[in-house]
This record gives C-alpha cells, sequence and structure tokens, in this order.
C-alpha cells in the first residue's frame, strides 16, 4: 500500500472466513516463539504494522504470515544453526510511532530484519532510522514509488535508501492500471477524485489522475478529505452535482466504505474505485449494500491462479492463527522469505555462522534474493523494487471481492 510478487487474497479468505486458534506461545507485545529451530542462534525478524485501531485487519495478517514464514524455516531447518524468531510491534497506522519502532529494533541486535510496514507514510519515517543501521527493511505493502525512486521518480529516480525493499510493486504502475480500466473497459469518461491527503493516497490519486487524463478521460472535480472523520456529506453532495460517473479514492478502507456509502445515499450510484488499501473484506462491511460494483485494484493474481499460494493457504490455516492473512499475507510470508534467504546466504558464505556485521552483510544479500515465492517469482530490481508488476482489478459482487481482470499496465 501500501501504502501494500505478487497475490492478491481471494475475497471469501480475504473476508477472514476462517475462524482460527492462536499456535505457538505468544506475548504481549506481539512476540512468538515461532515454532522449534534448528541451531543455537535465535535471529530476530521484526514486524511492524497497526496492530490495533482501524487498520489492525490488515496489520495482523501481515504479523503472521511473516510468523509462519518463521515457523516453517524452523521446522525445515533453512539455515542451519539458526533459529527465527519474530517479534512485532503496533505502529497503529502512525509515523512518529513507526519511527519510535524502527529505533526499538535497531536497538535489539539480534534483528536483521523487519518486515513492514503497512503505510507508505510509515515506511517513510522509518527508511533513515533502519539505513543508518544497515538494518534490511522489506514492506509487503508500501507503493508509493518515491520510497524507492526518490521524490522526483517521475523525472530521474534514484534510490534513497540500500537497506529498503518491497514485495508489492508501486502506484506508479497502480494508479495508471486502475485508470486503464476505468476507461477502457469500464467505459467512464468523468471522474471526481478524491484522496485522504496522505503519502499512499495522494500518490496513487496522482498516478491515476495523469493516466486517466491522458486517456481522454476528464476530472469533473477533486477534493480531500480528513482521514479522522466519517462524515462525508459534504463531498458527497459535491461528487452528486458533478455530474461524474465514477469516484477514485486515493486512501484505505476505514474511510472509503463509509464514503462510498454517503456517496450513494446523496444520489450518485456510480461506482467508487479504489486502490490495494481498499481491497478488504472490512470496506464491504463498512459500504454496505451499496458497494456493490465498487472496484479496487490490488497487486498480484488471485490466490486461485498460483499452486503456490494454495499451500500457503493450507499451512496457514493449519497454523491456526486466529486472524484472516487478508490482502498482504502473501506478500508478508514472501518478505519474511526474502529475510530468511538473505540470512542463509550470509551464514553459509562465513563457514556456517553469522559474522559480526550480519546486519550489513544482510542488506548485501538482500539484493541477490531470487526464489519462487507464494506470490510468485520474488527478486528485486535496482531500487529495491519487487520485479513482479502484475496486478488484478476486483469488483464487490453480492458482498465478496471477485477478480475481474489481471494483467501488467502497459504505459
Amino acid at each position: 500500500m501500501r501504502q501494500r510478487s505478487l497475490i492478491a487474497i481471494t475475497a471469501a479468505l480475504a473476508a477472514g472466513a476462517l475462524t482460527l486458534t492462536a499456535c505457538g506461545s505468544r506475548d504481549d507485545d506481539g512476540g512468538s516463539d515461532s515454532g522449534n529451530g534448528g541451531g543455537g542462534t535465535t535471529v530476530v525478524i521484526g514486524v511492524d504494522a497497526p496492530l490495533t485501531g482501524d487498520l489492525s485487519a490488515l496489520g495482523l495478517g501481515i504479523k503472521n504470515s511473516a510468523d509462519l514464514a518463521a515457523k516453517t524455516a524452523n521446522k525445515e531447518k533453512t539455515v542451519d544453526g539458526i533459529t527465527f524468531k519474530v517479534e512485532a510491534l503496533d505502529d497503529q497506522g502512525q509515523p512518529s510511532v513507526g519511527q519510535q519502532n524502527a529505533t526499538k529494533f535497531v536497538a535489539n541486535d539480534k534483528v536483521l530484519g523487519v518486515v513492514g510496514p503497512l503505510n507508505s507514510s510509515v515506511g517513510e519515517s522509518m527508511q533513515k532510522v533502519f539505513d543508518t543501521a544497515k538494518l534490511v527493511e522489506v514492506s509487503p505493502a508500501n507503493t508509493n514509488p518515491a520510497l524507492t525512486q526518490g521524490v522526483d521518480w517521475q523525472t530521474k529516480k534514484v534510490r534513497p535508501y540500500k537497506s529498503y525493499f518491497r514485495t508489492a510493486t508501486t502506484d506508479a504502475i497502480q494508479g495508471p492500471f486502475a485508470a486503464q480500466y476505468v476507461y477502457n473497459d469500464s467505459k467512464k469518461r468523468k471522474v471526481f477524485v478524491i484522496d485522504d491527503k496522505k503519502t499512499y493516497g495522494a500518490g496513487l490519486a496522482a498516478t491515476f489522475t495523469q493516466e486517466f487524463k491522458r486517456l481522454g478521460g476528464k476530472v469533473v472535480g477533486t477534493e480531500h478529505i480528513n482521514p479522522d472523520t466519517k462524515d462525508f456529506n459534504a463531498v458527497a453532495t459535491k461528487v452528486k452535482n458533478s455530474g461524474a460517473d465514477v469516484v477514485y479514492y486515493g486512501g484505505e478502507y476505514p474511510q472509503a466504505g463509509p464514503l462510498s456509502k454517503q456517496i450513494k445515499a446523496a444520489g450518485a450510484k456510480i461506482p467508487l474505485v479504489g486502490g490495494d488499501g481498499i481491497y478488504s473484506a472490512d470496506f464491504i462491511k463498512l459500504a454496505g449494500a451499496s458497494g456493490n460494483g465498487d472496484l479496487a485494484t490490488s497487486v498480484g493474481a488471485p490466490v486461485e491462479e498460483l499452486p503456490s499460494a494454495k499451500e500457503f493457504v493450507a499451512n496457514y490455516k493449519a497454523a491456526g492463527y486466529k486472524e484472516a492473512y487478508e490482502a498482504y499475507g502473501g506478500y508478508s510470508y514472501d518478505s519474511a522469505w526474502a529475510i530468511i534467504e538473505a540470512v542463509k546466504k550470509v551464514v553459509e558464505a562465513n563457514d556456517g555462522k553469522l559474522p559480526s556485521d550480519a546486519r550489513a552483510k544482510v542488506v548485501d544479500a538482500m539484493q541477490d534474493v531470487s526464489f519462487d515465492g507464494v506470490t510468485g517469482k520474488v527478486s528485486f530490481d535496482e531500487f529495491g523494487d519487487a520485479t513482479n508488476k502484475q496486478l488484478t482489478v476486483y469488483a464487490v459482487e453480492n458482498g465478496a471481492w471477485g477478480s475481474v481482470k489481471s494483467g501488467t499496465f502497459t504505459g
């Protein structure tokens, strides 16, 4: 997201249809023993995500999926002499908290990599802290292009931090992909664009708008909302009066659901379209019956098309987590596994032991990590971005998300 290769989780599973019981001993700060390992040296994989609050459905899926990767590595003794342990911190979706968490992870010398965060704005706050400490960070959800390609990414791509990687593709692809679907497939010509002013939402709305206008579409109105409110009646009236035949929202499901509902209530019976930030079962709960026909893009391919993801689903269920893995479970598992693979490279290159400069070595090793993951082929380009650029459009149909088109952006 986030700000968020590649797999999109199917509707029924993303909806939290699995009701499961927790496996492994957990403590109050989100830690887990991650199962029985294969050696005397413990390596901690940190997880930063919103574990409480409006976005906790996604955050808990991220934490659990990373934990499953650690359990699997320990069970299979993937790295001789190393036992992996996951320790999770709650960023509450707030950049300032995320930055504090980054400092805590750096202070624990057993932490050799961090999975997360969910939000691009939180990721932005953590990058320098991790990079200064040479601690690798792999986000399963951040999608703002500037995090890997610099603030001037549209004209000159410069990687700002060597230690930052992600398994999700960026909004430089996601926004235009949505615009092409809306214009070419849905035949919509007049869009009202709304965003939540945050790094992810504003960036995604901007890339959508640029491509929609390039295709010949017209932006008939724009608005920025306060993500702390749930009263969108004023903007809903503006949408109704604009004559728009579609709404594009850059932001996340806690606001998108009520926004969609209130737009329809105002008399604008038009679809709301968003990015991976609204692709959650909770969006459907919040939007209610009026959410039918709304659309979301998400990185990756539908889970039913990926045999590797079916194994992940089965293992997740067997592990007994009480929360669904949601939209970023597959990416989170692959982010954790990328850290595991990098640690393995470092250990094997050092006669089976961790070197004194293990963190820096793991950062270097991550650049060359390549494996067949839950989400497909996982590897990173020169910017630390996922090399898999596939996306999927989902529609709300009869109270559930269903895939309607998969492909890659052709710009």
